[in-house]
């Protein structure tokens, strides 16, 4: 009758792609790591759940900006293959990286060193920099969609991308809010402009990314309420905690740098991310590292064997379309 339900969707094809295992979920999308049959390459394939693809404002949107971040080569955003439609679903198909997000780095390893966020910091201000400039705004700037994969030498340790810029919005004319009123995004990284509905540009993506490095340097973001409500209101309206304050270690200098990245006003913030990272340089020379280094490792490319997991059952609007042929 068909494979057993959690082996469902293992194994199969679609749109000439192999699924060999489940990489992660979210609320519109499961990623799996697909063997590309055509090419002989391993990818990251996403597919969007049904509702996405029912929406035809969505589907045209998905289009334009999936080959708006095709055409993007830069060596700190995940080069996209491919994007279209099978079987009734959306799909990505997206270079393969090997390593750890920064959520799950943050979650081994707690705050990081100073240098080591610094260097993070920058390869994200210059993927986001260069997608502003194409007028592309990413709106959900957060570490589970930055991948630290190992990078060449022990002077560049890791070697950061940025992923998800097919789901991006274009700026300037586009809100933080679905026609129907979802919010798309992850509210512990959301700037004010976007609650309110006001028009957005690049410097919405600069400050998630301060928010992000504030995560990165004292293991939380900025804002931190138990209602959703109050965390939005938060973002809008209450002054960030000084950095210092969980990380003395650090000068004050690196205060007034988050503080002007985290304007509640995007005209207050600096011009770009890049300006941002290099004025929290100038603000923390001299501050040392404060434990050690993360080292960043797959499993696979060490040649560890890594634990046997339960392989996850695909959501419900999944199987119809990874539903394999015996």
């Amino acid at each position: 009758m068909g494979r057993p339900s959690a082996l469902i969707g293992i194994g199969t094809e679609i749109a000439g792609y192999r699924v060999e295992r489940e990489l992660g979920r979210g609320g519109m999308a499961v990623v799996y790591c697909a063997a590309d049959l055509r090419l002989g390459r391993t990818v990251a394939l996403k597919l969007l759940a049904p509702e996405y693809t029912r929406n035809d404002a969505f589907r045209r949107r998905f289009a334009h900006e999936s080959r708006v971040a095709a055409s993007i080569e830069h060596p700190h955003i995940v080069p996209v293959f491919e994007a279209g439609e099978a079987d009734g679903v959306l799909y990505i198909a997206m270079c393969y990286v090997h390593g750890l997000d920064l959520s799950a780095l943050l979650d081994r390893d707690g705050p990081l060193p100073v240098p080591t966020v610094l260097r993070i910091a920058a390869q994200l201000a210059s993927a986001l920099d260069a997608a502003h400039a194409h007028e592309l705004v990413h709106r959900d700037v957060k570490p589970g969609n930055v991948l630290v994969a190992k990078g060449i030498d022990s002077d560049h340790p890791e070697h950061v991308y940025l992923t998800d810029f097919g789901l991006a919005k274009k700026s300037l004319s586009l809100t933080g809010f679905t026609t129907a009123g979802e919010f798309v995004g992850t509210l512990d990284y959301v700037a004010p402009e976007r609650i309110a509905g006001r028009p957005v540009d690049g410097r919405s993506d600069l400050y998630s990314l301060a928010c992000v490095v504030h995560e990165l340097l004292t293991g939380a973001p900025p804002f931190q309420r138990e209602d959703a409500m109050d965390l939005l209101w938060a973002h809008q309206y209450d002054p960030p905690p000084a950095l210092t304050a969980a990380r003395p270690d650090i000068p004050e200098a690196a205060d007034e740098v988050l503080l002007t990245a985290l304007a509640k006003l995007p005209d207050d913030r600096h011009d770009s991310c890049l300006e941002f990272v290099a004025a929290l340089r100038a603000a923390t020379d001299g501050a040392g590292p404060r434990g050690r280094t993360p080292t960043v490792v797959d499993s696979r490319v060490a040649g560890i064997a890594p634990a046997p997991a339960r392989v996850p059952e695909p959501p419900d609007w999944a199987g119809p379309v990874l539903r394999g042929r015996l």
